[in-house]
């Protein structure tokens, strides 16, 4: 059977975008989550990719019909790929770093569950705090910068160069520090809570050395805790996904 010439074309095309598109969904929140099964993941990316291939399917086009080698664009299509999707993740950790923060402060540090996100045991308020946030970018329409940036990426990243590598370790280093600091920005109401507490704590303990300080305070401590939470999470939440939005825009 005779393959058409332009089948052939836009099917070689297709696989190109395919390459970057999934390689950035495989690492998104959200829609790359590992709790995800894989081939849900697959169908994900590959449904994105038909549905941005009319927006970005010129490039690859123009790509093969230049005579590009196809497995040295899919390798560098891949790599572009996996390096933007890193940095979002990179960026998206700074909510499960605040709420291992708020589990600390409060006493829930030892309640753990396996969180696929991070491979390892996580605190529950971690772990509750990353879904809500999650729920949150998607209502408040960051995922759509997130799939806008795929877009505009190959403005920046040309089908068949070899991506900045030097550029993108410095924007990962980069990544790295704002998603501390604003882990930290996050839970610092917990953290001047956890200090203030534990001071009232160990004073206590020095006006009535006989009484068993520990049990007395530590339903206390949940209590406190929890109502701090319950008082919080709304501006925390507002608060990171604004900043999800400024880093995707440029404005960080």
């Amino acid at each position: 059977m005779i393959v058409p010439p332009d089948l052939a074309l836009h099917v070689t095309a297709f696989f190109i975008v395919f390459a970057r598109v999934g390689a950035v969904l495989m690492l998104l929140p959200v829609f790359g989550e590992d709790a995800i099964p894989g081939r849900i993941r697959l169908f994900i990316a590959f449904a994105m990719s038909a549905a941005m291939y009319g927006l970005i399917g010129a490039p690859a086009r123009t790509a093969v019909e230049a005579g590009a080698i196809l497995p040295a664009v899919l390798v560098t299509e891949l790599i572009t790929g996996l390096a933007m999707g890193m940095i979002v993740k990179i960026l998206f950790f700074a909510i499960s770093m605040a709420g291992s923060l708020m589990s600390m402060q409060i006493g829930l540090s030892a309640a753990v569950m396996f969180d696929p996100a991070q491979s390892s045991q996580a605190p529950i308020l971690s772990k509750l705090v990353g879904l809500v946030a999650a729920l949150a970018c998607m209502g408040m329409q960051v995922h759509h910068l997130w799939l806008g940036a795929i877009v505009h990426s190959y403005q920046s990243f040309p089908i068949g160069g070899m991506p900045p590598m030097h550029d993108f370790a410095e924007l990962a280093i980069q990544a790295i520090s704002r998603s501390m600091t604003l882990g930290i920005s996050l839970a610092a109401p917990f953290l001047v809570y956890g200090i203030i507490f534990n001071v009232a704590l160990g004073l206590a303990a020095r006006v009535a050395p006989a009484i068993q300080v520990f049990f007395i305070s530590q339903p206390l401590n949940l209590l406190l805790g929890l109502a701090l939470a319950i008082t919080t999470i709304g501006t925390m939440l507002t608060f990171f996904t604004r900043a999800m939005g400024d880093a995707m825009q440029g404005g960080w």
